[in-house]
């Protein structure tokens, strides 16, 4: 066979290769129980549980309500008394227009103005509040990793994948080539 069709079956092998992988990250990030991550308005104020698409993702819901579970325990207080702050937090930093995404901080600088602004509603020291997010969104990555895992592993085992290919989407993830559902996803 000529040296070009052998190029170009390698090239349409490679597309296809790639398009399964971004196929199965994109199944992989479809996560039932996305991390919270809380937004910002213009002012740069957090804003908990903008950024989610699903239920309760635009108006509160499951996920502030996991969150205001885990923090209540790291931080020693009430879930109540987390989730009135989240809420009175989130009311406080209601955007009066839609934000532009390109102004969005990260992730850590959305940590550090939630943590702030619940260590002041909380009474809570700020750092203590700071390390909290941070195991939070810790734990967190690595359930999404695990679950990326076992989902890449059945579908070698169901033959949708090949190993190589499962291989493949993995490091494109790790590597930061293909987002596989980490915080303040869009």
């Amino acid at each position: 066979m000529p040296s070009t069709k052998k190029t170009l079956i390698a090239a349409a092998a490679g597309a296809m290769v790639l398009g399964a992988g971004i196929g199965v990250a994109g199944l992989a990030s479809a996560e039932p129980n996305p991390s919270p991550t809380p937004s910002a308005t213009t002012s740069g104020a957090p804003t908990p549980g903008q950024d989610r698409p699903g239920p309760g993702g635009r108006h509160g819901g499951p996920h502030d309500s996991d969150l205001a579970k885990e923090l209540a325990a790291k931080l020693g207080v009430t879930e109540a008394k987390v989730t009135e702050a989240l809420q009175a937090i989130r009311e406080a930093n209601k955007p009066t227009a839609r934000p532009d995404p390109q102004d969005r901080p990260g992730p850590t600088a959305r940590d550090a103005a939630l943590a702030k602004a619940l260590a002041e509603k909380l009474g809570v020291d700020e750092a203590k509040v700071t390390t909290a997010l941070a195991e939070i969104r810790t734990a967190r990555q690595a359930d999404r990793a695990a679950a990326l895992e076992d989902r890449l592993d059945a579908a070698v085992k169901a033959g949708a994948l090949t190993q190589a290919e499962a291989d493949a989407v993995q490091k494109a993830v790790e590597k930061g080539v293909i987002d596989a559902g980490g915080p303040g996803r869009r």
